[in-house]
């Protein structure tokens, strides 16, 4: 299980040659590319999901996790490695529904902080989440393990989950977080009981985006076939405050502590790629925004009618009104005898 986390941690959390990363400052994402090449390549990971740019791609099947459910007694190592908290996760679970069989390896989180909520790494129509989930495959069919699966182009497989704030604690989640008091510093691990890791997905596995990208920390390999799923999963707003607040990016020793936070990288250019959605996004999306817009209109337009429809009514009894009154002034006058009028 000790080799199994280590190396776990090698995949995409990690510094190479003693060379720090960090996601803001002098060793911030915005230099990565120098110590890692990769990280400056065309096909970088995350992206911002632009539904109007989406291409429907009806050969997409949903996404079926074996094993997800039952992953064994074993417990599940979680660690606060200086980036992010991660689980490691046994090779009986596994991914179908993509081109080949991938087995699964570690999942970690991505938030932001109490001041600056958003914190998922994917955006919606430029809109961001308050957290994402990524769960981290490779390629079982044409390598043995994820060392060395996770350069090579097809190595890799990754699912992405937004989170949303909903009411109640999700108790999947549970799982993890409550664990976190445990590993509070970068290195520290936990041994965390094994549980149904489905119920961290969104229960709708049918409808998500797919694009080619790379992993979204340094050192950055373009290897990974990305699925995010377009419905999120929810977790209370506690649950997210303990997730935002409780762990350090540096060791028990370091003085003074900084929280680990904001552990976000910003969206990348799509330059040629395309991204393909498996259901189709104008009767979900295009369609939905198309209608709202022609209802507001529609309410405009009615309430136009309305308002001149009665402006019409006063101008009417308006005219109605002046122009009787002469006729009544008339029939209150004297009647003048015919002689008198002759004289």
């Amino acid at each position: 299980m000790l080799c199994l986390s280590l190396l776990i941690l090698s995949i995409s959390h990690v510094t190479v040659r003693g060379s720090e990363w960090t996601y803001a400052g002098h060793h911030g994402q915005e230099n990565w590319p120098v110590t890692y090449p990769d990280c400056g390549g065309t096909a970088q990971s995350p992206i911002n999901i632009q539904t109007s740019n989406i291409s429907y791609d009806e050969s997409l099947p949903p996404i079926e996790p074996e094993g997800y459910n039952t992953p064994g007694n074993q417990p599940f190592t979680l660690t606060n490695n200086g980036h992010s908290v991660e689980l490691s996760l046994p090779s009986s679970m596994t991914l179908r529904g993509l081109p080949n069989t991938f087995k699964a390896a570690q999942l970690h989180l991505h938030w932001g902080s109490p001041a600056k909520q958003a914190g998922s790494e994917h955006r919606l129509d430029g809109e961001e989440f308050p957290a994402e989930l990524h769960i981290v495959h490779y390629n079982s069919d044409k390598y043995a393990d994820i060392s060395e699966a996770k350069n090579k182009p097809d190595g890799l497989a990754v699912l992405g989950v937004f989170f949303e704030i909903g009411a109640t604690d999700n108790p999947a989640y549970a799982n993890i977080l409550h664990h976190l008091d445990n590993i509070r510093y970068k290195d520290q691990t936990v041994s965390v009981p094994s549980f149904n890791v489905r119920h961290l997905l969104p229960e709708n596995l049918e409808e998500y985006f797919r694009y080619q990208g790379s992993l979204t920390t340094p050192p950055c390999y373009q290897s990974v076939l990305w699925t995010v799923f377009y419905h999120p999963v929810e977790i209370s707003r506690s649950q997210l405050e303990k997730l935002q607040t409780t762990l350090y990016s540096t060791t028990a020793t370091e003085v003074p502590p900084e929280v680990l936070g904001n552990n976000v990288r910003e969206a990348q250019l799509l330059n040629s790629r395309t991204v393909y959605s498996s259901f189709h996004i104008h009767s979900t999306f295009a369609t939905g925004t198309v209608g709202n817009i022609l209802a507001i209109i529609f309410g405009i337009f009615l309430g136009v009618v309305a308002i001149g429809f009665v402006i019409y009514c006063i101008y009417k009894q308006t005219r109605k009104v002046t122009s009787g009154a002469p006729h009544d002034k008339a029939s209150m006058s004297p009647t003048v005898p015919t002689e008198v009028r002759s004289v």
